[in-house]
């Protein structure tokens, strides 16, 4: 189905019939919808109102809200009231708003990933989860989003930068389309996208290098030792700060993603919000035939205790995450640095 637009691809994925699928596509279509005017406000650069002050507020977490964080986030939440979603939650709100009660799907943004680049005119873009809705007469709509990443129905990214471009998956695959200024449309670029197991390519902060675990220290040590080094090979090193320009190129070309935790105040955790940031790339990671963990757990089965909590979180080529885990939980049991087994290794990788 290579050059399908997204119209025509959600239809041939609910033409079974399904009523919750139906759903979900018209959640992906104004989803879409939203994002083509956040586009051309990010096109206005400091042309645009939007990016002349910091807003003076701070979302739920106490992080600096600017305008254009405030406008993204008003944009979507005005765009799924005419979609079938009972439950919104975003990282700019402290609690999810009640959109329709009828309906079945909640709905987790995070409008506007990587704004600290904004001035930096360096891509950026907004990540979404769409989950069954949690319904009572007496259930707080904060229960939608208290679901294991497991439960999604669908997920995905927008990103707005030299192309504008959606990553959506529906579960089965994971698939790239890009905005055609030519048709007015998103049109499918990359189809059933598949991450190498293997890679020779890290991205992580390392201005944080004296804060993280020593299982960290020794994993990011151990690839840039290179090709003298127990991995015997060279690692290329990237960081643009901004997480869905960081997935992409993972989707695209394989490698591995770590924002630990680490001994900073605040950072104890991770800093990445499980709800709106990890479950999403997560999901579509993992349908791209990547991996996905809190350095340790796979991330998918973490079950949220509250709808900002943060996590740690890697995600890349499966042997490489799998490899994270191994240096988190028994760094000795590494074939190349066990004195039992030398470079000969059992778990060479």
């Amino acid at each position: 189905m290579s050059g399908a637009t997204l119209e025509a691809y959600l239809s041939s994925r609910t033409a079974n019939g399904d009523d919750i699928g139906q759903e979900v596509a018209a959640v992906i279509q104004r989803l879409a919808t939203a994002a083509l005017v956040v586009r051309k406000i990010v096109n206005q650069g400091a042309l645009g109102t939007a990016f002349n002050g910091t807003g003076g507020g701070t979302n739920a977490d106490g992080d600096l809200q600017k305008d254009l964080d405030v406008l993204c986030d008003e944009l979507f939440l005005s765009c799924l009231q005419e979609a079938p979603v009972a439950h919104y939650a975003s990282e700019e709100l402290e609690k999810p708003a009640l959109l329709d009660p009828t309906a079945r799907l909640a709905v987790a943004v995070d409008p506007l990933d990587g704004s600290s680049n904004i001035d930096g005119n360096i891509s950026i873009g907004t990540v979404f989860s769409v989950v069954p809705a949690v319904k009572g007469p007496d259930t707080d709509p904060a229960q939608s989003f208290l679901q294991p990443g497991n439960r999604q129905l669908a997920a995905g990214f927008f990103i707005y930068g030299p192309q504008t471009t959606l990553v959506l998956s529906l579960g089965k695959g994971t698939e790239i389309f890009i905005f055609s200024n030519r048709l007015g449309c998103f049109v499918e670029a990359y189809k059933s996208v598949s991450i190498p197991e293997r890679t020779s390519e890290f991205a992580i902060n390392m201005s944080n290098y004296r804060h993280w675990e020593e299982a960290v220290r020794l994993y990011v040590d151990d690839c840039l030792a290179g090709s003298e080094g127990p991995r015997e090979r060279d690692f290329n090193m990237r960081w643009v700060a901004s997480l869905v320009a960081e997935t992409y190129r993972i989707l695209v070309r394989g490698g591995i993603f770590l924002y630990p935790a680490d001994g900073r105040k605040g950072y104890h955790q991770g800093r990445l919000r499980l709800v709106y940031e990890a479950n999403p790339i997560a999901f579509v990671i993992e349908n791209a035939g990547g991996a996905a963990t809190n350095s340790i757990t796979r991330i998918l089965d973490l079950v949220p205790e509250n709808l900002h909590q943060r996590v740690p979180l890697a995600f890349g080529s499966q042997r490489e995450v799998a490899r994270v885990a191994r240096y988190h939980v028994d760094p000795n049991m590494i074939g190349e640095r066990a004195p039992l087994f030398g470079k000969r290794g059992l778990f060479r990788a």
